[in-house]
């Protein structure tokens, strides 16, 4: 057995080879791959093999697609038996809001490359004779996804992966993983030793076990699934086509034909069992190809419905039962990335539904492994999206709750309970209070809007209650002042006297040099594409304060302390807890202020991106003159402790004013006036700061630093894609991002984010076209919910385009 390797992947199911199979075609063929058994003896043997392309994320969907392209080539391509059934789906819709996520999911579909067709009730008879319809509106009929054997799928990409120069080692347990003081890994197998360079967890249900030999908390829940296969159906016996997977919201699960049988799988919203008693963990190792015992008891009442709507079922008797574990994650995504705070420890594990999501995610993961960056935008799947909080309760709870909203869709404004209230600021009950809904951002209880006494949200994707309510919430900022809690930002001290240097080497923007300076910057990778954004302080000659997003927070910290070379005289120090953030902004803002600090707040004394350290209400408190709502405001962070003893000092002199609470739905209202572009939607692993139209925040002349070579070619040659900011001709829906962007009628670009402006009286949008499409009073369409919206390139900013608010 080898004794060395570029790459160990632990673990031999879709996951593991997919990724192996895809990190052998990028080049990397020094990679081993271990299994303590056959492949596929985890979960994939047992699996029921679908293949959608509906799914509600444009990331996730593009990982979906990939593998529906690759897997009716894989026979030809190895000659393994694969079992290709292109049969298409149907998702069934029972509501109109169900039906607007058909809508939406089809307006992607054209730049990701599926075929998709949203059809009545008739077309869906047609497609499937046997069904019986009572309460469904529509379909959403997919034409190029099915369901394949899970085994020979695996198998077929083992034997490319081999074909390629990588390396699989069955029946060989992996039985213990430690980093070495070079920062190499050595995986110790039954077999021998193998240090490496890189190693995958693709442990899939064991995953969490192999996270504990390395001290990382994997947030996975291993649930029980059942599917059934009935005896041979006489009328599938008769056709000579096979019917779509059909998924049923109603049924809370998916139906389909197998052979000429017929294959039931449900997701029970009762009762549901978790495969290992989440308390002891996972058993060591337990026994390969393991299944437990079928529950009907627990499945009965879904299975029923399933029967009410292919009545050809209930006249079946049962052949089978298959009752086995799938790994859940608390949001329902799977884990791809590196695990935090480890370098070159990477996950590759997570997924519910691992078939159709293996060979995608091995091919993306694969382009991060070995190019630093994926060609999709990764955040969404980064194992470090989870923190601390997501300790074994939450991830239980979380878990459980995706578990049996497989088939229901979270609506925008939909808030599910579980797991909630892991952080939260001393303001939150005060707030809660006074009428705040709460939205979760890693972990943390934010105020999304103020809901008068009695209100509840109308959830779904059009505008609902809270849109008159944001109006005012607006309203109040632009013309007196507005306090929210935005504590939830990641919040990072870089301290000592070689901070410049290392800040200088590691950001793309010049460190500012002033004390209280304040830029706003961006950490590339070495291909120049955005990592993340971070708005940087200078509070002294050796004390540097960085501000990112919330959901950043593990990821920033981990670029950060990893990019600390030896010798090197810096410190890196996670603060995010220990400091909260009030966002005070509005023209009358300095008032408020000024009755309650002596420090002078003048517009000379204390200019706009400039930041103090100052007492207000004897509160002391990191005051920033900046803010991502366009008013003159600043951001005044201060010690948790302190927080509500700040608030009220600024509520009890503001009243007079007319200070109003606001949340992050006005947010981002305001944000779409001012065109600020957001972390994670404009600004993503996949783009450039050019090609974001941020070119004037790289500083080729402060010398090198990560992503210069990459940045100055895209410079100098030209961006192949660029954003726009538009406005949009729409009723009552905006943009959510991911809508298709048409020219001439054909489908040119993609929406990453929208809302509504309430100042400018406007719906916006930001988009990535071709730079021929992008000068101002360009004409385009957007696919907003089956509509086709008129759009126009804006030449400037929605509202004071001059920035003279911000500089009052």
């Amino acid at each position: 057995m080898k004794s060395s390797a570029k790459a160990v992947i632990v673990g031999g199911g879709m996951m593991g080879v997919g990724l192996l199979y895809h990190l052998a075609a990028e080049g990397w063929t020094d990679v081993v791959l271990i299994e303590k058994d056959e492949l596929t003896s985890g979960s994939t043997w047992h699996a029921a093999g679908q293949c959608p392309s509906f799914v509600g994320s444009y990331n996730l969907a593009k990982m979906h697609h990939y593998s529906n392209t690759l897997y009716p080539k894989l026979e030809s391509m190895t000659g393994q038996y694969v079992s290709w059934h292109g049969c298409g789906g149907i998702r069934l819709a029972t509501n109109q809001a169900e039906l607007d996520i058909f809508k939406h999911v089809q307006g992607f579909s054209h730049n990701i490359g599926f075929r998709m067709e949203i059809i009545g009730l008739d077309e869906i008879r047609k497609r499937n004779p046997y069904l019986t319809l009572d309460g469904v509106i529509a379909g959403a009929l997919t034409l190029d996804d099915g369901h394949v054997d899970p085994a020979g799928a695996c198998n077929a990409m083992a034997i490319a992966a081999r074909n390629l120069g990588a390396t699989i080692i069955r029946h060989n347990r992996a039985l213990n993983i430690e980093q070495l003081p070079s920062g190499e890994w050595k995986v110790f197998t039954e077999q021998g030793d193998i240090v490496c360079e890189h190693v995958v967890n693709a442990g899939g249900c064991y995953a969490g076990e192999i996270g504990k030999w390395v001290g990382v908390h994997v947030p996975i829940t291993n649930m029980e699934h059942h599917y059934i296969v009935t005896d041979p159906i006489p009328e599938f016996q008769q056709s000579s086509t096979e019917i779509p997977v059909m998924r049923d919201p109603w049924v809370n699960g998916y139906y389909r034909q197998e052979q000429k049988s017929g294959l039931i799988g449900i997701y029970e919203t009762q009762g549901p069992k978790e495969a290992w008693d989440h308390r002891g963990g996972v058993p060591e190792w337990a026994s390969t190809s393991e299944l437990f015992t079928g529950d009907f008891d627990r499945i009965g009442t879904w299975l029923e419905r399933a029967m009410e709507r292919m009545p050809i079922f209930a006249q079946a008797g049962i052949r089978r039962v298959v009752n086995g574990a799938i790994p859940h994650t608390p949001d329902g995504n799977p884990l791809l990335g590196p695990a935090e705070g480890l370098r070159n420890f990477w996950m590759c594990c997570g997924s519910s539904i691992g078939i159709a999501q293996g060979a995608g995610a091995g091919k993306y993961l694969a382009q991060w492994m070995v190019h630093g960056a994926a060609d999709i935008n990764m955040r969404e799947f980064d194992p470090r999206r989870f923190g601390p909080y997501a300790d074994a309760h939450y991830t239980h709870e979380k878990s459980f709750e995706d578990y049996t909203h497989m088939y229901q869709i979270q609506f925008p404004g939909e808030e599910r309970d579980a797991g909630r209230d892991r952080r939260i600021t001393p303001l939150y009950e005060t707030l809660k209070a006074k009428g705040a809904v709460h939205t979760e951002a890693f972990g943390w209880e934010r105020p999304k809007w103020f809901a008068p006494a009695g209100m509840v949200e109308d959830i779904g994707y059009r505008r609902g209650n809270s849109f008159a309510v944001v109006a005012k919430e607006c309203q109040a900022v632009r013309e007196r002042v507005g306090v929210l809690d935005l504590s939830s930002f990641a919040k990072f001290d870089v301290i000592g006297s070689g901070a410049v240097a290392f800040l200088d080497r590691v950001l793309a923007n010049k460190t500012p040099r002033r004390a209280g300076g304040i830029s706003l910057t961006h950490l590339l990778t070495a291909g120049g594409r955005i990592e993340t954004e971070f708005t940087v302080t200078r509070l002294a000659e050796d004390h540097y304060y960085l501000l990112s997003s919330a959901s950043a927070e593990l990821r920033d910290f981990d670029f950060l302390r990893q990019a600390i070379q030896p010798g090197e005289s810096v410190e890196i120090r996670n603060v995010s807890d220990d400091f909260g953030n009030l966002v005070l902004a509005g023209p009358r803002s300095r008032e408020v202020l000024a009755k309650l600090t002596d420090a002078d707040l003048g517009n000379e004394a204390f200019k706009w991106l400039t930041g103090k350290e100052i007492t207000i209400a004897g509160v002391p408190v990191r005051a920033l003159r900046v803010n991502y709502v366009g008013e003159l405001g600043w951001e005044l962070h201060t010690p948790m402790a302190r927080l509500a003893d700040l608030y009220q000092a600024l509520w009890t002199v503001g009243e007079p004013l007319g200070i109003a609470d606001f949340g992050v739905y006005a947010v981002n209202s305001m944000r779409m006036e001012k065109s600020y572009r957001g972390w994670g939607a404009e600004l993503t692993n996949e783009i450039t700061p050019f090609e974001a139209g941020l070119g004037r925040l790289v500083s080729f002349d402060k010398g090198d630093f990560v992503g210069r070579e990459a940045c100055m070619a895209v410079r100098d040659h030209g961006c192949k894609i660029q954003l726009i900011y538009v406005e949009v001709d729409v009723s009552d829906a905006d943009v959510r991002g991911g809508d298709a962007v048409f020219a001439n009628g054909k489908a040119v670009g993609v929406t990453t984010s929208g809302g509504y402006g309430h100042t400018v009286q406007k719906s916006l949008a930001f988009a990535y076209v071709p730079p021929e499409l992008t000068a101002p009073g360009t004409e385009l369409e957007i696919q907003v919910f089956g509509e086709m919206c008129k759009a126009r390139v804006l030449a400037d900013l929605a509202y004071d385009p001059q920035n003279l608010r911000l500089r009052a």
